[in-house]
């Protein structure tokens, strides 16, 4: 069985450019988020008492079946010695995981918030034609109502928040790395460094002039070209925001992993 590692986080905070960086590494597995954390969650909730043959299922047979999953997900087609399945609720399941997978570690990607914002409505404003999943396809709106809608609790960007601060200020935060998009495109060097050291695995020479990962088709079924597009070669970029004012001062002091007054489990964060 091979070791299993985490990918998780804020969307738009560099998890693609993570997992193809990682991937470079032959002995690694990585990829934009995948289907093992809905289907977790899918069993989780049929093997509950609210299925009446749930009687016939006991935590040792629960923990059988969905240690299962990853061992099957990930059979003969991924012989890769250590694979990194990517999902942002994967934050919200450390105390399954530390059941399930006690060795696994969790990489959350982190991002200024305003930033995060501004880089979904820039995707939403580049694909005008073509109306984008995540927001149900609906057509309309404006960015108000589309910085609220995915900043609430339910949103693709709120849910990862609050699910970030669960497993950041809960107790199995020791298998918590966060890394900032920020260092991980201004000094990838170091953010591997990091991430190789957290989870106990030899040093390996990552080219970061050439970067190379697709996910075109996917990007259009979701009605957002360009939503995993990565660049060859990793650099920062120095924008401008599309966001209004107010919008972009709303989420200006979101980044709790910055207060190290905060940080009383030592979360390591690169």
């Amino acid at each position: 069985m091979p070791a299993f590692h985490f990918i998780s986080g804020l969307p738009r905070s560099g998890s693609t450019l993570l997992s193809a960086l990682l991937r470079q590494n032959s002995r690694f597995h990585a990829s934009m988020s995948g289907p093992v954390a809905g289907l977790i969650s899918c069993l989780l909730q049929e093997m509950s008492a609210r299925n009446e043959y749930s009687v016939f299922i006991d935590d040792a047979r629960r923990e059988r079946i969905l240690r299962g999953v990853f061992e099957q997900f990930y059979g003969p087609d991924y012989p890769a010695e250590v694979i990194f399945d990517t999902n942002r609720a994967w934050c919200s399941r450390l105390p399954l995981l530390r059941i399930l997978l006690p060795q696994a570690k969790v990489i959350a990607c982190v991002r200024d918030m305003p930033w995060i914002i501004d880089s979904v409505e820039r995707l939403i404003q580049r694909n005008a034609l073509s109306p984008s999943s995540i927001f149900n396809y609906q057509a309309g709106g404006t960015v108000y109502s589309r910085a609220d809608s995915i900043a609430n609790g339910e949103g693709m960007v709120g849910y990862a928040y609050n699910a970030l601060k669960e497993a950041f200020f809960g107790q199995h935060a020791g298998q918590l790395m966060l890394v900032q998009y920020e260092t991980l495109v201004a000094d990838p060097q170091r953010a591997l460094a990091a991430i190789y050291d957290f989870i106990g695995e030899p040093a390996y020479a990552h080219d970061f002039d050439n970067v190379q990962f697709e996910a075109d088709e996917f990007d259009t079924r979701a009605g957002t070209p360009g939503l995993h597009t990565v660049r060859s070669k990793v650099a920062g970029e120095a924008r401008s925001t599309v966001l209004p004012p107010d919008v972009f001062q709303r989420f200006t002091q979101d980044a709790f992993w910055r207060k190290p007054e905060l940080n009383t489990h030592k979360v390591r964060v690169v």
